[in-house]
């Protein structure tokens, strides 16, 4: 049986605001990807067994979208999930899993070509649903991005649209991942935030500056407008540094307040953070790369 590949995905703007109506922007990562398979099915005996377990929860949740017995039936022959994609590391391991399940085994699966904004919008609900067996509660957009496999702009939660990015070009900026060393969890992380959004001083400052720094960073990126993009960026990696620091990996905090400080690199969340990978923006990638000489970066858009 030959598989499509579904592919990792980085948010490359919108962590935790998408949740508050705020705009995001995230991005197909080809550089992970994972496929459903059945060779060397006993060494993947694991992957089967938590297959089996979702397959359990869509089978209770939402029996009447899939062919439920196909999905067992195959499960039963030992299919499991072979993919590289990092857990706990920001970039759709379970986005990527839930869209290739989808892609199988939903009945009339929504194509993703020439998708409308209510058919996108259809569409993640569906994912979301599916994804929240993973995380408690989904938004829908990691596995969205991992089935369509394009760029996506997040206006709001029922306003999602593809969009162009400016072409690569072989210039000195570049974003980059840097790999905190550890898996973060997605789930306590947001709850964290949910609490904190209790707290009225914290919603304010998240509706207007996280919003106005966040929104700003998208519209210039998409244009191709380095300057306010690097403006904007300083403010939003100052901003979560104040407001997001129990999100931000303890081994990254100094390297952080370091990028805001020397200018050099500007550093954000991928994804709910507590570990994993964090994003990194700079306008010179080898200055980055000396000032960071104890991390590795993975550079994956130049410009």
């Amino acid at each position: 049986m030959k598989q499509p590949s579904f592919f990792a995905k980085i948010l490359l703007f919108g962590e935790y605001g998408i949740i508050e109506n705020a705009k995001g922007l995230t991005i197909p990562y080809n550089f992970y990807k994972g496929t459903l398979k059945f060779v060397d099915a006993e060494a993947h005996s694991d992957s089967n067994e938590k297959l089996m377990e979702f397959a359990d929860y869509l089978s209770s949740e939402m029996p009447d979208s899939f062919d439920i017995e196909r999905l067992e039936k195959d499960l039963a022959a030992g299919m499991y999930f072979d993919s590289d994609i990092p857990q706990g590391y920001g970039v759709g391991s379970s986005g990527a899993l839930v869209a290739a399940i989808y892609d199988q085994y939903a009945h009339n699966p929504i194509a993703t070509n020439g998708l409308s904004k209510g058919k996108i919008s259809e569409l993640k609900n569906i994912l979301g649903k599916m994804e929240s067996y993973f995380h408690g509660k989904s938004s829908g957009i990691d596995p969205l991005i991992c089935y369509m496999n394009i760029p996506l702009l997040i206006n709001s939660k029922d306003d999602i649209d593809t969009v162009g990015l400016p072409e690569e070009k072989a210039g000195k900026g570049a974003i980059f991942l840097i790999n905190s060393g550890v898996p973060g969890k997605t789930e306590p992380m947001v709850q964290a935030f949910f609490e904190k959004m209790k707290n009225e001083g914290f919603r304010k400052t998240m509706h207007k500056e996280f919003t106005k720094y966040n929104d700003a960073c998208i519209d210039a990126f998409v244009k191709g407008k380095t300057e306010p993009l690097f403006k904007n960026l300083k403010n939003l990696s100052t901003w979560a540094f104040v407001n997001f620091k129990p999100m931000i990996p303890t081994r990254l905090l100094n390297a952080w307040e370091n990028g805001i400080q020397s200018n050099d690199y500007y550093l954000k969340l991928c994804g709910s953070g507590g570990g994993g990978f964090v994003l990194g923006f700079t306008k010179d990638f080898e200055k980055a790369q000396q000032s960071l000489p104890d991390f590795e970066l993975e550079p994956f858009y130049r410009f």
